[in-house]
């Protein structure tokens, strides 16, 4: 499978592998997302594929309660 693009955010907050499934599944409903390739709780971040509007990204991590950023 092929990606288009892939969109790195960093995140704050995160702390467990629950953190990172909340993180990883809100982001996979982003229209735009064709992969969420990597959260990871030790490194703050995830790798997103796919040419999703990195607004509704950052919008859907802080829905989750966390705070997001383009890296």
């Amino acid at each position: 499978m092929l990606f288009r693009s892939m969109i790195h955010l960093k995140i704050e907050g995160m702390t467990c592998e629950h953190c990172a499934k909340s993180v990883r599944e809100a982001l996979s409903k982003i229209p735009g997302v064709e992969n969420v390739a990597e959260v990871s709780v030790a490194r703050g971040e995830a790798l997103v594929a796919g040419e999703a509007d990195t607004a509704a990204l950052i919008a859907a991590v802080r829905e989750e309660g966390y705070e997001a950023r383009v890296a």
